[in-house]
């Protein structure tokens, strides 16, 4: 079966699209998941454990803003290899990803792309080397899918801003250095902040009790009064299109990564499908157990298809939010129902911690509604579609 000689399913050798750059990127991130995260990660994930030490093992590997310029300590790469890198996390764990993405694609991209070359020198290389993480504070208590309603406010003081307010369901907050905080001035107009662990209001309580990404840390930001130095605000953006550009990024990161849990989920399903025996021979030569493993044979390739022509226009800078957002709504399905049907090859053992199976799934849950619902992503298609926003 020549799909599996690259150490996941290849079924329409996709491989060959891709360059030296890409496969050496790819085998560097699966050698690192599998020393630094793979043996551990179901103790981490049935501990609620974040483990704090990853962070900068991430940055070592090039984990965090793998497109953000050198100068800046990223990696310079192209979409590809950053969606190469997402994948191969996220076949070790949906929160690992998390951690890797948000402080990519919602801390970094914000600074390198709206922040002033002051902001970029200060806190880009801190955030790439993990010496610092950072988190995204866009999401409300009593606002998610409707961003423009956010309640969280700046006033302007003369020499700083004041900023009051909320945001949850952060991922990284409790742990982080920095937030970049989207937030309304007295003109109504959303601006985004960079904000520091240690300024006097600024509190991050963890949330707990998850059943999802437990090995991720989440949380709130809650800001009391917080001064906020006025060389703080990020110059280069104004409106709801600063945090809708930075999601454009994550989304097309998540179009990858779920793509790996779907990978991890369909690899122990066919292995244990061969190794089970039951009716006196695997349990893989049976139609009904076939039948699933071809079928997310048949959904993984043709979402590999899908996230790879979405690269190239990223590479291009011709791929549109819409487009951004089918990706990651495809994948993250796509993804769920895998590990559903894996779960049913293995059976009982499917819900216990010896396979990924139950892990992937229950961190599904939260992918498939972060960074735009699966209903909001659908609606986003239908608008293009039609022109008519269903949605307001």
């Amino acid at each position: 079966m020549a799909y599996e000689s690259s150490g996941a399913p290849d079924y329409y050798n996709i491989d060959d699209l891709l360059t030296e750059e890409h496969l050496l990127i790819r085998q560097t991130m699966r050698d690192f998941v599998k020393r630094e995260i793979s043996p551990y990660i179901e103790k981490w994930a049935q501990d609620a454990h974040f483990p704090s030490e990853i962070v900068r093992k991430f940055g070592e590997v090039g984990a965090f803003g793998p497109t953000i310029p050198t100068e800046y300590g990223g990696g310079g790469l192209d979409y590809i290899s950053y969606g190469i890198i997402m994948q191969e996390i996220e076949r070790g764990d949906s929160g690992m990803r998390s951690t890797a993405s948000v402080q990519g694609s919602l801390v970094m991209y914000p600074i390198y792309k709206y922040g002033s070359e002051e902001q970029r020198r200060k806190y880009l290389p801190k955030l790439a080397s993990g010496e610092w993480l950072g988190c995204f504070g866009l999401t409300e208590p009593d606002f998610g899918s409707n961003p423009g309603g956010m309640m969280t406010n700046i006033k302007d003081m003369g020499d700083h801003y004041l900023l009051n307010g909320s945001k949850m369901w952060i991922s990284n907050s409790p742990e982080c250095q920095v937030a970049v905080v989207w937030a309304k001035n007295e003109e109504g107009r959303i601006k985004g902040l960079i904000v520091e662990r240690g300024m006097e209001g600024f509190t991050t309580p963890e949330i707990h009790n998850k059943w999802s990404l437990r090995a991720s840390c989440t949380g709130e930001l809650v800001f009391d009064n917080v001064k906020v130095p006025k060389e703080n605000l990020l110059p280069n953006v104004d409106g709801l299109r600063g945090p809708l550009g930075c999601l454009d990024s994550a989304r097309y990161g998540i179009s990858w990564g779920a793509l790996g849990a779907a990978i991890d989920c369909y690899e122990s399903a066919r292995k244990y499908s061969m190794e089970r025996i039951q009716f006196d021979k695997p349990i893989g030569g049976f139609q009904l157990t076939q039948k699933k493993l071809a079928e997310m044979l048949t959904e993984i390739t043709k979402a590999q298809l899908m996230v790879w022509r979405l690269g190239t226009l990223m590479n291009d800078g011709k791929a549109t939010t819409q487009q951004i957002s089918m990706a990651k709504r495809n994948s993250v399905d796509m993804a769920l129902h895998i590990a559903r049907e894996a779960r049913q090859i293995h059976g009982g053992m499917g819900i216990t911690g010896e396979y990924p199976i139950m892990r992937h799934m229950m961190n599904l849950e939260s992918v498939i509604t972060y960074e735009g619902t699966h209903d909001i992503h659908l609606l986003i298609t239908g608008a293009d579609i039609t022109g008519i926003p269903a949605f307001k």
